[in-house]
């Protein structure tokens, strides 16, 4: 019998349910994509099958089921489901999921706590975790877009398992879409071209899919619309990038890598999605001149001249006509010689100058501008190449009783293979004159 004495209004019926919210799995077997960490021989499986769940931070870009994952987590360990967003929730909200959390523990029934985007947490709250999952009182599940190297207490992540989620993949996007056919009873109004669109708009982010989907479907049309037609429809979503964050490092990494090895394609594809996601094309001018430096060196001499051509081009032309001259520059440095020997060379100096303390020069190449410093040796005995024989003396400039060592050693790669003709030609002179001297 209804309470006569209730005075609140009545519940509005629940509005239609997104796509993407009635098509979230039931158990673990329906989640699309992370057959690799939930196969038995996987991670996660094998904690299932061992029944020894613990605390997890499961790291992967938006949309690939960190949230699902956890639901059905604490659905297959029959632990109750409790979920905060590190975004809105503060030290107060923490306290109270954790007072909870204890009543719950001394009634016998477990929790675990699902805290999404962990990592905008800061150390203190971070820490805040830590008693109360090494008690028992919570079992953490914690999900973050962002590297937990970089962004988690390295406390937090001893006592947790990182998880790695994949991106999902055309394949996986697809059996999304013809799952979501199913239960909206009928097929997209699109050619295959255009469906294959569809599924790149998604850029692997399965939610992302379904919202386009459900907008998909709603369309009333006489015949499958094709892919110019969809594109007028639907705007591709951004390509995911953070110009300070994980994703940043990741393609700059993979620019620097395709110069590196010789690829001009693959360096413009690297080039062009930096562009595509924001990056300032000035941090793009720096790093591109750092390869010249780095990774061209004496092999092309002219790469580090080109690069700072091209980042003066840009800072006079600037967008969109200055990025052709970065371009120009970045195909350049694929296809010139490589060569790292200066800098592994000067890497070996900076130890050895380490490693030798403060040694000093040896007292024939040491400046005298004074009587006194002459009466002590200072400049005595140094030989002028300019008067020696081939004008190289070959004296010994290291500290006295350092043994001679040897830090450049250029390839046989571009113009270096000429510097590696004079390296070996002053070598058998030093050798020629220190025997004549002994």
């Amino acid at each position: 019998m209804a309470d006569l004495f209730d005075t609140s209004e009545p519940k509005a019926p629940l509005g239609p349910r997104p796509l993407a919210d009635r098509l979230r799995p039931k158990s673990l077997s329906q989640v699309i994509g992370q057959e690799r960490i939930l196969s038995p021989e996987g991670p996660l499986g094998a904690m299932l099958e061992a029944k020894n769940l613990s605390s997890l931070i499961l790291w992967g870009p938006p949309g690939v089921g960190k949230t699902t994952i956890a639901q059905l987590l604490a659905a297959e360990t029959d632990k109750h489901f409790v979920q905060i967003s590190a975004i809105y929730s503060g030290v107060a909200d923490l306290k109270k999921v954790f007072d909870s959390a204890k009543i719950r523990r001394a009634n016998g029934l477990g929790t675990l706590l699902f805290v999404d985007e962990i990592h905008r947490f800061n150390k203190a709250q971070q820490d805040g975790f830590l008693p109360h999952m090494e008690d028992g009182t919570i079992l953490l599940v914690g999900a973050t877009t962002e590297n937990p190297s970089f962004e988690l207490n390295a406390a937090l992540l001893s006592r947790a398992q990182v998880i790695v989620l994949d991106r999902l993949e055309l394949r996986d996007l697809e059996r999304l879409a013809q799952r979501a056919e199913q239960e909206l009873g009928r097929a997209l109004p699109l050619t295959g071209e255009a469906r294959e669109s569809l599924l790149e708009m998604a850029d692997g982010d399965g939610r992302a899919l379904l919202n386009l989907i459900e907008q998909a479907s709603s369309w009333r049309v006489d015949k499958p619309l094709d892919r110019a037609q969809l594109a007028a429809r639907l705007m591709r979503r951004a390509a995911k990038f953070d110009k300070t964050g994980e994703e940043h490092y990741n393609l700059i990494s993979a620019l620097h890598k395709s110069v590196r090895g010789s690829d001009p394609d693959a360096a413009l594809y690297w080039f062009a999605r930096m562009l595509e996601g924001g990056e300032d094309p000035r941090f793009l001018a720096r790093r591109i001149t750092r390869m010249a430096v780095e990774d061209i060196g004496l092999a092309d001499p002219q790469a580090q001249q080109v690069c700072l051509e091209s980042w003066n081009t840009y800072e006079r032309l600037g967008s969109p006509e200055g990025e052709l001259a970065l371009a120009q520059a970045l195909v350049y440095l694929a296809l010139a010689p490589k060569s790292n020997a200066v800098y592994v060379a000067y890497k070996a100096a900076r130890a050895a100058a380490r490693d030798s303390g403060s040694q000093p020069p040896p007292l024939h190449i040491r400046n005298a501008p004074t009587r006194l410093m002459k009466d002590i040796g200072y400049g005595a005995g140094y030989a002028y190449d300019h008067d020696a024989e081939d004008g190289f003396s070959g004296q010994d400039y290291f500290p006295e009783g350092m043994k001679r060592p040897v830090f450049y050693q250029p390839l046989e790669r571009g113009f270096e293979r000429e510097l590696h003709k004079r390296v070996e030609y002053f070598a058998k002179l030093r050798a020629k004159r220190q025997q004549s001297n002994d």
